[in-house]
């Protein structure tokens, strides 16, 4: 009994011990950067006695860095030698991901190449000049089902043309047409509704800020284009989990 107690005791000095040291830290946190970055978490790592600090930011959570009395911050990438593994990237991966299951796939066309069976979320803009190298990478993927959400944020005309691709009679092809070969899809009629608004308040609640940017089926999301080897092989992983 009596060793049990010690050890109780010991564990909830340990605890209140950790719960002060992330309080310090949120503080000096909050006194460094303002009111402009909100601190959603401080979690120990277990590596060097580091504390990692997630910041929420407008692009999605970011990490810092920092010793248990916040005297020192690091800003950069862990990197695991043994296995030469980033392990702030992929902790930040983690962080933003989203559950592929909540995506309103109904405000999305789709892009079917060969069988269709891995699944992949796209989120566009048709004046983008970085989706359009994207699109041609796409050319090389087979078997994947591509839900294109079109998010006109790029320039003055992207909400018109994303109407004209999002009411053309094939969706898919205006796409494509217009991405791989610059050919304008027809103009739209005036009474033809589409998600475009829907689409821009799902970005701003994902913080997506930014095209293109990828979301896989394990919710995994990746920010930028990618070449088709890469993209073929995340694919993969994702339909493996």
């Amino acid at each position: 009994m009596l060793r049990k107690l010690v050890l109780a005791l010991a564990l909830a000095c340990a605890v209140t011990a950790a719960h002060a040291n992330e309080e310090a830290i949120r503080k000096a946190v909050a006194e460094m950067l303002g009111s402009a970055v909100k601190v959603e978490g401080v979690t120990k790592t277990g590596i060097l006695g580091l504390y990692e600090v997630r910041l929420a930011t407008e692009e999605g959570a970011r990490i810092v860095y920092t010793d248990e009395a916040a005297n020192y911050f690091f800003v950069g990438n862990v990197i695991d030698n043994k296995t030469q593994t980033d392990l702030t990237e992929a902790r930040i991966r983690k962080l933003n991901a989203i559950r592929f299951a909540d995506l309103p796939l109904a405000q999305a066309f789709k892009i079917v190449r060969g069988k269709g069976t891995r699944q992949l979320a796209y989120f566009s803009d048709p004046r983008c000049p970085y989706c359009r190298r994207f699109d041609q990478e796409l050319t090389k993927v087979d078997d994947v089902t591509v839900h294109v959400f079109m998010i006109p944020i790029i320039a003055a005309d992207s909400a018109a043309v994303s109407k004209a691709v999002w009411c053309a009679p094939d969706r898919s092809k205006a796409w494509l047409d217009l991405m791989l070969n610059e050919i304008a899809p027809p103009a739209p009629k005036a009474n033809c509704e589409t998600p475009l608004e829907k689409n821009l308040a799902l970005s701003k609640k994902y913080r997506i800020n930014g095209t293109p940017t990828l979301i896989f089926a394990d919710g995994q999301r990746v920010a930028g284009m990618m070449p088709a080897a890469r993209l073929s092989k995340m694919l993969d992983e994702a339909s493996k989990k």
